[in-house]
């Protein structure tokens, strides 16, 4: 790989950049919120599921009563 200097390395990093596309500040919200409103489901799934293994174990073991 040939070594270049670092004026030359910055201009490619400004090249490269400037062709980045950054999300608008609506996307931004939108992915916010659908990230928070998953992790609401995920935590009431996972609450769901060691309750019902919490109580079939119990059931089983006979204990708890």
């Amino acid at each position: 790989m040939a070594k270049s200097n670092p004026f030359e390395f910055l201009q490619q990093v400004r090249s490269e950049a400037s062709k980045v596309t950054w999300p608008t500040r609506k996307e931004t919200m939108v992915t916010t919120g659908m990230v928070l409103l998953m992790i609401v489901v995920a935590s009431l799934f996972f609450l769901f599921t060691d309750t019902v293994i919490r109580w079939l174990l119990a059931l089983v073991l006979g204990i708890g009563r």
